[in-house]
């Protein structure tokens, strides 16, 4: 599988952006995969976002995003999206889709992912 992932840019603080990731060469199993996204700010690790679970029907998300941010996926078209509104400065980071484990519920670890997009770079400024 091939993860693309889209929607980066420069925005205002308060402000916001919807990230696009798209698979391909998945065929019809994308359904079959928990999906996340990740970030990481300069000189700082790669940290979890939020993540949907393969049914579409749980979400996840990191405390720092909760109530900010949502995660949906369409499993006809094989995209995962991340809708990021009220942006803070410190949500400044390069943005990663990733796929995780068929059928899995593991989900808030980079180890629990196994195929990761080239990234897209999102900038909050103050």
């Amino acid at each position: 599988v091939q993860l693309q992932a889209s929607g980066g840019g420069l925005v205002q603080a308060g402000g916001s952006l919807r990230l696009s990731c798209a698979a391909s060469n998945s065929g019809r199993t994308f359904s079959m995969y928990v999906m996340g996204w990740f970030h990481q700010a300069p000189g700082k690790e790669r940290e979890f976002v939020a993540a949907i679970s393969w049914s579409a029907g749980v979400t996840f998300y990191a405390d720092s995003v909760k109530g900010r941010f949502t995660i949906s996926r369409d499993n006809a078209k094989n995209t995962v999206s991340l809708q990021m509104d009220s942006l803070k400065p410190e949500d400044t980071a390069v943005y990663y889709c990733a796929r995780g484990g068929l059928y899995s519920t593991k989900y808030a670890s980079k180890s629990d992912y196994y195929n990761w997009g080239q990234g897209t770079l999102v900038t909050v400024s103050s």
